[in-house]
């Protein structure tokens, strides 16, 4: 190899850079920096079990971040998630309640694995409407999603006449029990939530990077009209994927639902934009094509971390949405200096 050609590849390697390296790990560093200020802050909240609890919590929106980061990395948004999330908490309550069979004088008390299935299929239903407004019908993103977003919250307050599902937990003696079961027990120690997010998380990393529904979500994000001259089925994966979002917000109502043991039309507000929040904060490009679930997992648990820290120090609610919102901010504008210049990578 002549010194010529050594001397090119050379130059081809990018120098190391400690300022790259800091804005490509920023939702890691940031986690660590959170953890370690709050740790100096209270003496309860470097412990085993504030992190489980905290990471509990953070399960709802891990969740329904994963959903979002697979809309987001087609070039999309949904905004629909919460309250999708809020109306299959309800519809998962009625079911426990019971379902009256006018017609045959009784009423029917699913199991709870049929409460699940039922639940997350309605959720997977409204995220496929998504996804036919979106691919088929043109509707931009934003403004189906929106829609649907006020639809689905409509519905779960015409269920409940804006009041709220109590009690969930079932009667032995009607074979409904072990609801609660996401949201109390605990495998290992840890609960149950954490390990449903921990299963999702890596399942949605394998289809991302094993599979070539990934391929196809990436260069579709990445470059639509190219994809489709490529061969790329661009409709299909972008009904999937609406699909997977709303069936994951399902979840994470069920998680949440099952936590609380109680269910209302007004859960998960301001939820979807948490889940936006999440995907930006780890990394992932509003514009589609770029983006990882570990980054997304890593951002979460900021966004988690964070909020969780600030109540265990007092600090007041309002300003804990301040503070949420200057990350988010700060997030966007971290995305924009690293993606901001330079071609653009699929």
């Amino acid at each position: 190899m002549s010194d010529t050609t050594l001397a090119r590849t050379a130059a081809a390697k990018p120098a190391f850079s400690l300022g790259r390296l800091l804005l490509e790990g920023r939702a890691f560093f940031a986690l660590i920096l959170i953890v370690a200020v709050f740790s100096f802050l209270s003496p309860n909240y470097f412990t085993v079990s504030n992190f489980l609890i905290m990471a509990s919590h953070v399960a709802i929106y891990g969740i329904l971040a994963v959903g979002m980061l697979l809309v987001i990395l087609n070039g999309g948004i949904d905004l629909s998630v919460g309250s999708v999330l809020a109306l299959s908490g309800v519809i998962a309550g009625a079911l426990m309640q019971g379902v009256e069979m006018q017609a045959l004088g009784v009423i029917l008390y699913p199991p709870v694995w049929a409460v699940v299935v039922l639940t997350c299929a309605l959720g997977a239903l409204v995220g496929a409407v998504n996804g036919v407004l979106i691919a088929w019908f043109k509707v931009p993103a934003f403004v189906a999603t929106l829609g649907v977003m006020y639809v689905a919250r409509g519905v779960a307050l015409l269920m409940t006449n804006g009041l709220t599902y109590n009690n969930l937990s079932g009667r032995p003696e009607l074979g409904n029990t072990g609801f609660d079961w996401l949201g109390f027990n605990r495998l290992a120690g840890i609960p149950i939530s954490v390990l449903v997010l921990a299963a999702i998380a890596v399942l949605a990393g394998l289809m991302l990077s094993r599979s070539a529904f990934g391929r196809w979500l990436y260069a579709s994000g990445g470059n639509e009209r190219a994809a489709d001259l490529s061969g790329v089925p661009v409709k299909r994966v972008k009904i999937t994927v609406y699909t997977l979002s709303g069936m994951l917000a399902a979840v994470a109502g069920l998680v949440l639902s099952s936590q609380l043991t109680s269910a209302g039309p007004t859960a998960g507000t301001t939820y979807e934009l948490t889940a936006i929040a999440a995907v930006v904060i780890g990394g992932a490009a509003l514009t589609g094509g770029r983006g990882t679930v570990r980054g997304t997992m890593l951002g979460a648990f900021v966004i988690g971390f964070l909020s969780d820290g600030l109540v265990i120090i007092g600090v007041s609610s309002y300003w804990q949405t301040v503070f949420t919102g200057a990350v988010i901010v700060l997030a966007v504008l971290m995305n924009s200096i690293q993606y901001g210049k330079g071609p653009r990578k699929g």
